[in-house]
């Protein structure tokens, strides 16, 4: 067949049809949410649940969550702005703070359904690949699929380490058995150092870099790591901080809801509406102002 060249006239533009606005605004890969979202008719009103998780510039988000026709419903949601209650005050979108957050969602989620005892998950992380087993008796693990919207799948990705967290923490997350896109896998032989990501879980990779960059450049140190000396933080320290924070993830997952200040027209400078008699005696005492000043001056 010869090639066609497609003229853009007034037909054609009268049949066209934008995108989704999601889809315009880049937020949203539809072909990625249908695979994730549609479930199968024999399984009815089952819910198909979904672990998202977005990272941004200062945050690690993730949620638990499943789609309805009205639209999604979260379960649980846990964010990294959260970790310094459990000892991480710094660092929190490090790939460390990323396994403490997929391990605080897990936590979480199992304690809210119940779940928490029946499956622990791995209590001591070690960077060794695990992957829950059903009980014989009770209910089974919860089942959930990893959702990173349109983020990069990256060897080595802090998306796969928030997974990893969430695994280790009990949920049952399809993924590669050999690890293929945790931090330390290795392509030639199929598997996952477990070192290197056992480092990276605890901080070693910074805590290196941290004492490597003190003992070359001091001033550097002291600009790219004046939060950590704020906190009393050395490079030595980190890994006992995450191994306790860990720790008191498990002991504590629930959420504790903050003191909010409520939303008011104060709060943003906005004056309250004035009545007419109101505005009248504020045009009055803007002309006594005006007058006493002039004759201040003369």
């Amino acid at each position: 067949m010869p090639f066609v060249k497609v003229v853009k006239n007034k037909a054609y533009f009268k049949r066209f049809q934008v995108k989704f606005r999601r889809r315009r605004e880049g937020k949203t890969d539809y072909y990625q949410r249908r695979k994730l979202v549609i479930q199968d008719k024999n399984k009815y009103n089952s819910p198909k649940y979904r672990f998202i998780v977005r990272i941004t510039n200062k945050d690690i988000i993730t949620q638990i969550a499943y789609a309805t026709i009205e639209g999604d419903r979260i379960l649980t949601s846990a964010y990294a702005r959260e970790l310094p209650r459990y000892g991480i005050k710094v660092g929190l979108t490090n790939y460390a703070a990323a396994y403490a957050t997929g391990l605080l969602c897990a936590r979480r989620l199992l304690n809210k359904l119940g779940l928490d005892e029946a499956y622990q998950g791995v209590e001591e992380a070690d960077g060794e690949m695990y992957a829950v087993e059903e009980n014989d008796d009770g209910p089974r693990p919860f089942r959930c699929f990893l959702d990173i919207g349109v983020a990069r799948t990256t060897t080595g990705g802090k998306v796969f380490g928030v997974m990893k967290g969430a695994v280790d923490g009990g949920l049952d997350i399809p993924h590669s058995e050999t690890g293929k896109r945790l931090v330390g896998y290795e392509a030639d032989t199929k598997a996952v150092d477990v070192e290197m990501l056992n480092g990276h879980i605890h901080g070693e990779h910074v805590a290196d870099y941290m004492n490597e960059l003190e003992e070359e450049d001091p001033d550097a140190y002291k600009t790219r790591f004046s939060r950590y000396i704020e906190a009393g933080i050395d490079g030595d320290a980190l890994e006992d901080m995450y191994t306790e924070a860990h720790a008191a993830i498990r002991a504590d997952p629930v959420h504790k809801p903050t003191d909010k200040k409520p939303v008011t027209a104060e709060r943003f400078g906005r004056r309250k509406k004035m009545s007419y008699s109101q505005r009248k005696d504020r045009v009055k005492q803007i002309k006594a102002h005006f007058m006493k000043s002039l004759e201040a001056e003369n």
